[in-house]
């Protein structure tokens, strides 16, 4: 029989004091050089900065039709924005670096995104299409192999320099094709572009070696903020400890173990924008403090999510005070394995261990407690390549007959040569919800089939640095994206030469094939037919990797923030250029 939500949360309370945190690293101390010269940029804006043409949507990226925040949470009307004043807002975690073309974590992209411009990015108005930021306006040739992009005139870098197509360029090249040294998470997801040019310093052409549905999407990407060429050429690695962008709001300070501040760019290429004079990031690890800072109004808003116990507590304290914003959301957390290590090297430990996974049950428990609920494989529960139910129920690990699952799961460790009883550590981020309360969840559904594991969670940059090198047995990962599209979900699980960010450390020809057949179908049900192929092999085949549960996006924030609209990433509309307090 599956676990009963009382007998989960009773062994979640206990498990959740007995479970040791690793002492993190110490974080990095602030860089010496962080600071952009506070250098006035010469010249003026032009007049307008609207597109000289309208804006195209992405096409065949629309969403599922409840990837939007539902009515009751559509921020209210306030009143004409005003400007002034300085938004406090949360982040739970804090960055390993500052390059977003490396980096994976929101952590880095709440206090970075506001300094930062992007070619395209989505519009928050009308989610998926997206709009113009660095571009003013674009076009795909007939063979939807040329991509062309017309550059603003007249933007400047936070010091000064001028920012035209060839910085534009310069960035793309470094997440495509990176240099020697460089490591880039989504260089798999632009396999079908060919080259960028800039051929003058207004205009940015991508010409594709196949037509691409998703590449408009991929290029609105939040993580690829535009840096300056002059500064990379300098030194490849400069993002990564520097902050020198075009965005809205120019660097103060970094404080680590504190704050991050930004205060608002007067040359600004949107006129009157941004709003707010500023900005002010608190690095808070515990979720109750976090609530606590919202509930004192020491806050405005922690942006990613609060639980629903969270949310509740503040809407009882607070009344029309606060503002409750809650949203489908493109995020899960997975057990990946360093199938380099014994037993893990075995497909039948990781099936085993997938198998003794009651997901509806835990489900049902854990979205009392945390901000996680939804049921799926590797692609959204409810969007467009998703299975429904019944067919999510044939895969390994999502049948609800768990106890014919379980003694399958105790077959295979037995076939394996796994002794009942067997020890070992799996490696978990230090960010209790819902990091924490999943691992606590998983430790208990193996304890069933006769496994021991003891959690060890870690700071941030500690964390990704043992992902990295292998240094583990047994992790917890994730999936947390701005879209919902396969070709995003699934480049994870492809082989590690393709994908740096496939923790498992394997190889797989028939997974790289599968990736490119969907990233290349046009026709949506046989993409959707190569999408389940591929979660098959990887969920059912050979367990490399296995989704836990799919998370539900609550966003309590202060009524005085205004401007914001949560949508179902909570890396996205982080900018703040249209953000304003009423008070």
């Amino acid at each position: 029989m599956g676990i009963t939500r009382r007998s989960f949360l009773q062994s979640a309370a206990a498990m959740l004091a007995a479970t040791a945190c690793s002492t993190a690293a110490t974080p990095a101390s602030k860089p010496a050089d962080t600071k952009p010269a506070d250098t006035k940029p010469a010249g003026k804006e032009p007049a307008t900065a609207a597109p000289t043409a309208p804006p195209k949507p992405a096409t065949e990226a629309k969403p599922s039709g409840d990837a939007k925040p539902t009515a009751a949470a559509q921020p209210a009307a306030a009143g004409q924005p005003r400007s002034g004043g300085e938004l406090q807002f949360i982040v739970s975690a804090e960055p390993p670096s500052f390059d977003a073309h490396r980096e994976t974590t929101f952590a880095m992209l709440h206090p970075t995104a506001p300094h930062y411009s992007l070619l395209i990015k989505f519009d928050p108005d009308k989610y998926p299409e997206v709009m113009p930021d660095l571009a003013e306006s674009w076009d795909i040739s007939a063979d939807k192999l040329t991509y062309t992009f017309k550059i603003r005139d007249g933007v400047k870098f936070h010091d000064g320099s001028p920012c035209t197509a060839r910085d534009i360029k310069v960035s793309h090249d470094r997440i495509i094709n990176p240099p020697e040294g460089i490591v880039s998470a989504r260089k798999a997801q632009y396999a079908a572009v060919e080259s960028v040019e800039a051929p003058d310093p207004r205009t940015v052409v991508f010409k594709l070696k196949y037509p691409s549905a998703s590449l408009l999407s991929l290029l609105a990407s939040p993580w690829n903020q535009i840096y300056s060429a002059d500064k990379l050429a300098s030194d490849p690695k400069f993002p990564e400890k520097n902050v020198l962008g075009t965005g809205p709001f120019k660097f103060v300070e970094y404080v680590p173990g504190s704050h991050w501040v930004g205060q608002k760019h007067p040359d600004y290429f949107q006129p009157g924008l941004p709003y707010l004079d500023g900005f002010r990031a608190t690095f808070i690890r515990e979720s109750a403090a976090q609530v606590a800072a919202v509930r004192g109004g020491r806050a405005h808003v922690e942006f990613r999510g609060f639980t629903p116990p969270a949310r509740d507590d503040l809407v009882r304290a607070l009344g029309d005070k606060i503002t409750v914003q809650e949203s489908p959301w493109v995020s899960n957390l997975l057990v990946v394995f360093n199938t380099e290590k014994k037993p893990f090297d075995d497909p039948r430990v990781r099936r085993a261990m997938n198998l003794a996974l009651d997901r509806w049950e835990g489900s049902e428990a854990l979205s009392k407690i945390t901000f996680v609920k939804p049921v799926g494989a590797l692609v959204r529960p409810g969007s467009t390549f998703a299975r429904p139910d019944a067919e999510l129920e044939k895969m390994e690990g999502f049948s609800r007959n768990v106890a014919a699952a379980r003694e399958e799961a105790r077959r295979l460790l037995r076939e394996a040569g796994v002794p009942d009883g067997f020890s070992f550590t799996i490696k978990n981020r230090d960010i209790p919800q819902p990091y924490e309360s999943n691992g606590v969840f998983v430790i208990d559904q193996w304890r069933r089939i006769g496994l021991n594991a003891t959690q060890v969670q870690l700071e941030a940059s500690g964390y990704v640095s043992d992902l990295r090198s292998g240094n583990y047995d047994v992790c917890i990962d994730f999936i947390a994206d701005y879209l919902d599209e396969p070709d995003l979900q699934l480049s994870k699980f492809i082989s590690s030469e393709r994908s740096p960010f496939n923790y498992g450390r394997y190889q797989d020809a028939e997974l790289d094939q599968l990736y490119d057949q969907q990233t290349r179908e046009t026709d949506p049900e046989k993409r959707k037919q190569l999408v389940w192929r591929f979660e098959n092999r990887v969920n059912n085949d050979q367990a490399y990797a296995f989704p836990i549960l799919w998370w539900q996006r609550i966003v309590p924030h202060a009524s005085t923030l205004q401007g914001y609209r949560v949508l179902p990433s909570h890396y996205l509309n982080q900018d703040l250029t249209n953000v304003w307090l009423s008070e």
